[in-house]
């Protein structure tokens, strides 16, 4: 394409106003949105770098466990919880000391994490083999209270935390697996997307990426049956919800595009 016919960059809302330098191969990240400060995991560094919301400047490194790969925060309690793939624990951080107060032995390869702040309970995915677990650990006291069976490969995990419903994708089986976080019971297996789960808990709807082809499962939370199937941008991995607009964001990493669904209330 010629340079007269190249069609001029169009404005955006969206800008970047700063670039802040972490760790090693940046994998995970998570916002407290009551303290203004972001978690960042860096594989290759084995660390988790703290950014200030307010400066965009590091405060703090926290060495962890070995590959840490996804993170989570009960803005509540301030505590930061992260997935240690290789080493097959959970790194419990204190928001307020940036230090490390406890490590959990979880299952094999743990993935995706989530935090429900009104129970004080952390969900980790494990996708590894003999995995295939769900480590249900008690805020309060570290520890593992349940395992739930869960499918093979599991890569994310989302709840809506109104009804205490748990969602974790199956990568290995293409289903994800609603698991009542009352009881830590599985109450049924969804054939859909299974890369990556987000939950908006005013409509309680589902959306998980189906990277392979290119789509995005949309589920009704009542029913749990598939109710849509979107096609977005190539290779849909991360997905997640603006809550206050209903909007679905997907991170579509084959074609470096984000997609953006306009889903409005199932």
């Amino acid at each position: 394409m010629s340079a007269a016919s190249t069609p001029p960059a169009q404005a955006s809302a969206c800008r970047v106003t700063a670039t802040v330098g972490v760790g090693g191969a940046p994998l995970g990240i998570a916002a407290n949105r009551i303290t203004n400060t972001v978690y960042v995991t860096n594989e290759t560094s084995d660390t988790v770098s703290v950014i200030s919301g307010q400066t965009n400047t590091v405060t703090a490194t926290i060495g962890v466990g070995i590959v840490p790969f996804a993170v989570a925060v009960n803005r509540k309690t301030d505590t930061i919880y992260v997935t240690n793939s290789t080493s097959g624990t959970v790194s419990v951080i204190s928001g307020l000391t940036n230090k490390v107060t406890a490590t959990i032995t979880v299952g094999s390869f743990p993935q995706g994490i989530a935090a429900n702040p009104k129970t004080n309970t952390i969900y980790v995915a494990n996708g590894g083999f003999p995995g295939n677990i769900l480590s249900v650990i008690d805020g309060q006291t570290n520890t593992v209270t349940a395992t739930v069976p869960i499918g093979t490969h599991a890569t994310d995990v989302a709840i809506n935390p109104r009804t205490s419903t748990v969602y974790v994708t199956n990568s290995g089986d293409g289903t994800v697996t609603v698991i009542n976080g009352r009881t830590n019971t599985v109450t049924a297996t969804i054939t859909a997307g299974a890369s990556s789960v987000a939950a908006d808990p005013k409509t309680s709807t589902i959306y998980t990426t189906n990277g392979p082809f290119g789509t995005v499962s949309v589920i009704d939370g009542q029913t749990n049956t598939v109710t849509a199937t979107v096609p977005v941008g190539a290779g849909p991995d991360g997905v997640t919800v603006n809550l206050n607009t209903t909007t679905v964001y997907t991170a579509n990493n084959i074609d470096n595009t984000v997609s953006v669904l306009a889903c409005g209330r199932q």
